[in-house]
């Protein structure tokens, strides 16, 4: 049998932006219905490395950066428990002196947000921070954090659920259309009719843009996470690099977080595996910098898969073809901290039809503008 489900809002993916809003939009008053096609925040939004950062972030994505950095110390209140949020600060560190310009320069243009953000010396980041490796300085921002995105991931979902939202797990959107009131979706033995639809389906999201004649050029990626052994605390900060290769943190209980490579996709590309090399490469490099991983045992590495946009932007607005079809995917593996934010931004377009916070620069439709549609 069908079950018929009628609703205000159907939320397509149930990760930490679906979730988010879920919850937001049912505290609004709203009836929403959380669709995923597997478990809620199992896939980029649970598997991701976890950090906390609104450094780095390109300026356009600051405003709402912002917006969700003080939703962050409010999680317990939100959604009943912390997440191990920890608000240790993020160090950006330059392996070159070039590198050390960038971060000067990046510290320069975004100075009007509020980030706060220190440059650092070599001597400085051997005494304050313990780094020993061969690098030349690095860019402090004290208010960024880490946090575990198993528990943040599912602690919305969870949180929307005892808020009323309908949760549908294992219930894969199969097909959804516009119709004279709304939207008919259809989805593994539910039927679904809802006034708005939100497309926040993360690295499957451009089959449901496709389909309503908004193709982008959105790609898969596969992040490598690796977890040490517990060791002795000795980095109380999250570490990032500038171009690339290594990012890094330690939690209360002693294990290291790392990451810096990419897996490899399995036959089914919903799926991948870490590279054994990719592995080896990421303890390296995490070794050259502190001295205390050299004889550390990895006990554990995983993948996931990401959404990823060609200008590392995400897509957050509503559909320029589909009134009532709202979008947010494409976080490009940098969605973890921003998502609570985009919850709150979503929730707002669907009950005013606009935001206090600028989205303009994730519009859907700049990738028409630049010819790229048709990828």
């Amino acid at each position: 049998m069908t079950r018929r489900i009628d609703t205000d809002v159907a939320i397509i993916g149930a990760g930490l932006v679906g979730s988010s809003a879920a919850l937001r939009l049912r505290r609004m008053g709203f009836l929403v219905a959380l669709l995923d096609k597997g478990f809620c925040g199992a896939q980029a939004s649970g598997v991701n490395y976890g950090g906390v950062r609104r450094q780095a972030r390109p300026p356009e994505q600051l405003p709402l950066s912002q917006r969700s950095h003080a939703i962050w110390p409010r999680l317990k209140a939100l959604i009943g428990i912390d997440g191990e949020f920890l608000r240790s600060g993020h160090l950006k560190l330059a392996r070159t002196e070039a590198d050390m310009a960038s971060l000067e320069s990046y510290a320069s243009r975004v100075a009007s947000f509020g980030l706060d953000l220190e440059l650092v010396g070599h001597n400085q980041l051997r005494e304050r921070f313990g780094i020993s490796g061969h690098v030349v300085g690095g860019s402090f921002c004290p208010g960024d954090g880490h946090a575990n995105p198993r528990l943040v991931a599912s602690g919305f979902a969870a949180a929307a659920r005892r808020a009323g939202v309908e949760v549908l797990e294992n219930t894969a959107v199969i097909g959804a259309m516009k119709s004279s009131n709304g939207f008919a979706l259809e989805a593994g033995g539910v039927s679904l009719r809802a006034r708005v639809v939100i497309n926040s389906a993360g690295a499957w999201a451009d089959t449901f843009a496709r389909d309503f004649g908004e193709p982008v050029p959105l790609q898969r990626t596969y992040p490598s996470i690796v977890v040490t052994e517990p060791l002795a605390p000795f980095l109380g900060v999250n570490i990032g690099m500038e171009g690339g290769g290594i990012y890094a943190r330690q939690v209360t209980r002693g294990n290291f977080i790392l990451g810096g490579e990419r897996a490899l996709p399995l036959e089914n590309p919903d799926y991948s595996r870490p590279r054994s090399d990719g592995v080896l490469a990421i303890m390296q490099r995490a070794s050259g910098l502190f001295g205390g991983l050299r004889h550390a045992h990895a006990i554990r590495f995983w993948s996931g898969t990401e959404g990823t946009m060609p200008d590392n932007n995400p897509v957050i607005g509503p559909s320029s073809t589909t009134p009532g079809l709202i979008h947010a995917f494409g976080f490009s593996g940098a969605g973890f901290q921003i998502a609570p934010g985009v919850g709150d931004v979503l929730a707002e377009l669907v009950r005013d039809g606009r935001t206090s916070t600028p989205i303009e620069p994730f519009a859907i439709g700049r990738f028409k503008q630049a010819g790229t549609d048709k990828q």
